[in-house]
């Protein structure tokens, strides 16, 4: 793969007290066989130590917000030709992760693209909803795209042309940035790689209204279109239940 001419790489982790899973993230991109141009982390005021961590790894900090204003400030000042935005808590297994990603993004002439999703930790439930998720998502990838905010690789052109995140929408913002990206790109599913999560928000706020949640969201999205205003009560960062 060393030998394809690929696009520069800038990631960019919105982020908000993350002291337990950034420094995870950050060694799994130490590791990976392609390096990025550059990592920014947009921090929304962490009062933990989430902006010392992000320094001693090399990382650029920003000043963040809720996440569509932490991502566009972070791909304000990035300067790669493709932007990887992804989240603290995301587990990248495979050394190669960046490199197949780009690689295939490069080749395939994507616009925009996500990749299917995988849990490591959880239950069965949890591997179900995932793998539901996944052929979901596939299945209307072509007329209503779906791109979760912790895996979306985009060409910087791309997320500039559409004026990057609508910052006024308040849950679900990620899948109208893909779609808006899909109307001036090609939007598609990266066949070569996964990225994991885990179930910590299942476990903080219940899977069933969790569960639920999505669902009412997802058809809001169909039938009444973005969602703005708090309505569905998203909170930005993980501090533990107590």
């Amino acid at each position: 793969m060393h030998n394809v001419a690929m696009p520069t790489l800038s990631i960019v982790i919105p982020t908000k007290n993350e002291q337990r899973y950034l420094p995870g993230v950050l060694e799994a991109i130490r590791r990976q066989t392609l390096q990025p141009q550059e990592i920014i982390v947009a921090d929304a005021h962490s009062t933990d130590d989430t902006r010392v961590i992000a320094e001693q790894h090399g990382a650029r900090v920003v000043d963040g917000g809720l996440p569509s204003t932490g991502r566009n400030r972070g791909a304000k000042v990035a300067t790669g030709e493709v932007i990887f935005f992804f989240d603290a808590d995301v587990v990248i297994q495979d050394d190669q992760f960046l490199e197949k990603a780009l690689a295939e993004f490069h080749k395939r002439g994507f616009g925009i693209a996500s990749c299917n999703l995988g849990v490591i930790d959880g239950n069965t439930y949890d591997v179900f909803v995932h793998k539901f998720y996944n052929r979901y998502a596939r299945l209307l990838g072509a007329f209503h795209p779906h791109a979760p905010g912790f895996c979306i690789f985009v060409q910087r052109s791309v997320h500039e042309k559409i004026g990057g995140f609508d910052e006024s929408i308040m849950f679900c913002e990620d899948h109208e940035y893909a779609g808006r990206a899909a109307k001036i790109s090609t939007f598609g599913f990266l066949d070569s790689v996964k990225i994991f999560v885990t179930t910590r928000r299942q476990e903080r706020d219940g899977r069933f209204s969790m569960g639920i949640k999505y669902i009412l969201a997802e058809l809001h999205l169909i039938f009444l279109g973005p969602i703005r205003g708090d309505k569905f009560k998203y909170g930005f960062g993980y501090e533990e239940k107590k």
